[in-house]
């Protein structure tokens, strides 16, 4: 019992709970940090060129899988909301792309 009353009164204070810290674990996660001068998603990108769109697609897939399968929901649904914006916006690019070969070529 006097260990749920810490975990109640650790939930519902201001402070984070067990010395877990501030990361922002969706947007910029510490394992990536200083691993060079690229992001590891924009050499992924690069790696697979017009592929890139499936690699956000399966890995969207598979948070919003495993999301409740792990002590971390939010995390994993945000994470799962992070790669579907940034497949949106791969798709708007390649729409925009197209549109402005298309352009090209007509003048």
């Amino acid at each position: 019992m006097v260990f749920f009353s810490y975990l109640t009164h650790q939930v519902n204070s201001t402070h984070t709970p067990f010395n877990m810290t501030d990361k922002d674990m969706v947007n910029h996660p510490p394992h990536y940090e200083n691993q060079g001068e690229v992001e590891c998603i924009d050499y992924i990108k690069q790696q697979l060129g017009d592929n890139f769109r499936y690699y956000l697609e399966g890995t969207a897939i598979k948070y919003l899988h495993r999301f409740k399968y792990k002590d971390k929901e939010i995390e994993d649904l945000e994470k799962h909301q992070w790669y579907v914006s940034k497949l949106i916006q791969e798709l708007k690019d390649q729409d925009n792309q197209m549109i402005e070969e298309v352009r090209n070529f007509i003048e």
